[in-house]
Formats: C-alpha cells, structure tokens, sequence
C-alpha cells in the first residue's frame, strides 16, 4: 500500500477546493487573459458562496421562493445588495451576509451574476 506523505496530501486541498467550487459553479462566464482575469476569478470564487441558496451559476432550481440570479441587470443586483447591506431591505439571513461584502465585491459579484447566460 502506498501513503501519501501529510504535507503533500495537505498541499492537494486547496486544489480540489477550487475544483468543485468551480463545479458547482456551472457554465462561467468566459475570462479573458487580461490582467483584470485575477478580478474575474476572484468575483467568481466569490458568487460560489451564492450558490448554496440561488443554485449554481445563480439558477435557483424550478419553483424556489429564492431568486435566480444568473442574467438578471448588474445595477438591480448592485441595489439590492446594497440595500441588504443597509438593513432597508427586509431579509432573514441576506442583510447579514451583505455586510460581510465591501462594496468593490458586490459590485464585482454582480457584475459577474449579469454577465451568466
């Protein structure tokens, strides 16, 4: 039987992290090889955590009472975000994980929900 030395099997990790938070992503809006690419991939990583509630690549599934966010206007997501964040939106979980967001990152997060068809 063969082991595999703690270090390396440790240093594995963050790849297969990776790999199926891009998995359950879904079909990702393409990324160019400019150097705005690593704000890509950051605002992706990001919009994953969404998918727990709004479905992979913000598609809630058939007959949710949560939201699809996938395609949906960068500005009405912005403000609505925004509007979590200030609390003048009512929500049961959504204005706590709002002010966990800089206003950058909600920008970028819905910049990249927008660009999903």
């Amino acid at each position: 039987m063969t082991t595999i030395p703690r270090a390396a099997a440790c240093m594995r990790r963050p790849l297969r992290l990776a790999l199926l938070a891009a998995a359950l992503c879904g079909a990702q809006p393409a990324l160019s090889a400019d150097p705005a690419t690593g704000a890509a991939l950051r605002a992706r990583s990001q919009a994953a955590a969404c998918t727990n509630c709004h479905g992979p690549a913000g598609r809630a599934p058939a007959g949710s009472s949560i939201p699809s966010l996938a395609g949906r206007p960068q500005a009405e997501l912005a403000a609505q975000m925004q509007a979590f964040k200030a609390g003048t939106r009512p929500a049961t979980v959504m204005h706590q994980i709002a002010k966990g967001y800089s206003d950058d990152q909600i920008a970028a997060i819905t910049a990249w929900f927008a660009a999903v068809h």
